[in-house]
């Protein structure tokens, strides 16, 4: 993941604990108000803190996100013990020179026309809200409201724009 410098602390160490996982599990409503997981390759961390996926808009999580815009992205790395979510709000965008600046040959197995497929779009995860678990104190902290606790730990802090 191409992850840009970040203006403020939690988005830089959200970067650091998701920079070297190149596949997050996007977690969106279906219409009957299940969940649905699929992994997708992160592309990018922008200056901003949002995070840059491509994808086809053919695609049935594109219904999905045409009906309800927040989703979940799940981000594990047992072998560093890093196990990351982040809630955000998404955008699905054509922008040409987005997409040949974020075109990687990882994408070719799931977009094998490249980038300037007319089927090929942006997805764009603005960030809203990130924790993550510290395994070394067994407990789940925040990246970026006040922190909460619950029976477990639990804290989380949201992004305000």
């Amino acid at each position: 993941m191409d992850a840009r410098p970040q203006a403020r602390d939690e988005l830089s160490r959200l970067a650091g604990l998701i920079g070297r996982i190149s596949v997050a599990m996007l977690t969106t409503l279906e219409p009957d108000q299940s969940l649905r997981s699929r992994p997708l390759l992160t592309l990018q961390m922008d200056a901003e803190g949002a995070l840059w996926f491509m994808t086809s808009i053919s695609s049935p999580k594109i219904g999905e996100l045409d009906g309800h815009r927040r989703v979940n992205l799940s981000y594990c790395d047992p072998a560093h013990e890093t196990y990351v979510s982040v809630s955000g709000v998404t955008q699905i965008l054509r922008d040409a020179e987005k997409a040949h600046e974020l075109w990687t040959a990882a994408l070719g197995a799931w977009l094998p026309s490249g980038a300037d497929d007319p089927d090929v779009v942006l997805l764009k995860v603005t960030v809203e809200a990130a924790e993550y678990w510290d395994t070394r104190r067994v407990q789940l902290l925040p990246l970026l409201p006040a922190p909460q606790k619950s029976e477990t730990e639990h804290r989380k802090i949201e992004i305000s724009s």
